[in-house]
């Protein structure tokens, strides 16, 4: 049995598509087998709410009178892109002002969706078509042209585990590490992940329609970093960070309860997305994809003070029990990510589709296969 994206919109449309979430078609696929959730189940909702670094905005503030050529330009005293057109930028979410580190461009973009004021300086040598030379101003979401949201590598398929067995604390990405084992830090919303329910990318692609931040967005290329020959375990699961994607919407449209800007001690800005992604169940094998459970989801641990040695693998199922067991040490564990943020993203993805006002896209490119990753060589000067 097979089932087509027009033959589940069509059930969408007439509202009766049956639509679970990743973690209520994973308690259920330990009763039904996936012939019989393909038979049942027509599309699944998966969801990550994390930080995110490779986040950021394109905006678009109009032009004044005289008209600038923007060059340098800062958003609330922090510097950001001025390498576009005359008045374009991209704000990028770990920009940040080195004298204030715990205020970056995450927090301009959320501070934009939740409708603030925000203070716009720039400067330009001024020529003969665009003779002003500086400006200063407040914009809001209303009164500039476009807000949108692009981020290159977002809802990566799996995380490695953070800890530190050395005698000092550590100020990472993941968090604040411990000395001497004393913590571990993970990313991931395990079984509810999107990438790790459709871990193949075969309706994750170029156009997929997604839930991102609070609104409608799309899948607009595989994201950087983009790894598809990762070691996987026997469920086909990669076992560490492996597959991302590039999403795209409409910041105006966003709002703050699914995107904000954070701070890492003594790391600087990262920026947490909501991300939701229906998976359609076209047949017995993304039934089984989408059964996959936590204690199924293996991930490696690994020990950020010690050049980043590899320690031992674990599952999600133990991360979220809050202590992991890693060559005899007892460890205790806290997510990075927020997992109820993840469920309820989930839901309401869920409660659109059954209302019939989100339908599924079939992807217009397929993600690539054989792809690894490309270091740096230092070079003498």
């Amino acid at each position: 049995m097979a089932k087509t994206y027009a033959e589940i919109n069509d059930k969408i449309k007439k509202g009766t598509a049956v639509v679970l979430t990743a973690e209520e078609v994973a308690e259920l696929a330990k009763t039904l087998s996936p012939k019989e959730i393909a038979e049942k189940v027509d599309v699944v909702t998966t969801a990550t709410f994390g930080a995110m670094c490779s986040s950021g905005a394109f905006l678009n503030f109009g032009h004044a009178n005289p008209p600038i050529r923007m060059e340098k330009i800062e958003l609330n005293g922090i510097r950001v892109s001025g390498g576009l057109a005359a008045v374009d930028t991209y704000v990028g979410a770990t920009d940040c002002n080195p004298e204030n580190p715990s205020y970056g461009g995450a927090h301009i973009i959320e501070d934009l969706i939740a409708g603030k004021e925000i203070t716009l300086e720039a400067w330009g040598k001024g020529t003969d078509c665009y003779p002003r030379k500086h400006i200063k101003t407040v914009i809001t979401k209303d009164t500039i042209n476009e807000a949108i949201l692009y981020n290159p590598r977002n809802a990566y398929q799996n995380y490695n585990v953070a800890t530190n067995s050395t005698d000092k604390i550590k100020y990472t990405y993941m968090g604040t590490l411990l000395p001497k084992l004393r913590n571990a830090s993970y990313s991931t919303a395990g079984e509810l992940s999107p990438l790790l329910n459709d871990p193949e990318c075969r309706t994750i692609g170029l156009g997929t329609r997604i839930f991102l931040c609070g609104t409608e967005g799309y899948v607009t290329w595989n994201g950087t970093q983009f790894h598809s020959t990762k070691e996987t375990n026997e469920y086909g699961i990669p076992t560490s960070n492996a597959r991302t994607i590039a999403v795209i919407g409409d910041l105006k449209n966003m709002s703050t309860e699914f995107l904000r800007g954070v701070y890492y001690e003594k790391y600087g800005v990262s920026m947490f997305v909501g991300i939701g992604i229906p998976i359609p169940i076209l047949d017995e094998d993304l039934a089984r994809r989408v059964s996959i459970r936590n204690e199924q989801i293996e991930t490696t641990v690994v020990d950020y003070g010690d050049g980043n040695k590899i320690l031992g693998k674990t599952n999600y199922a133990a991360l979220q029990s809050g202590e992991i067991e890693v060559n005899g040490h007892k460890i205790k564990t806290a997510p990075v990510a927020s997992l109820s943020k993840a469920r309820q993203i989930a839901e309401i993805l869920k409660s659109w589709i059954q209302k019939g006002d989100f339908l599924l896209t079939e992807p217009v490119r397929p993600m690539p296969t054989g792809t690894s990753l490309k270091g740096l060589q230092e070079i003498e000067n």
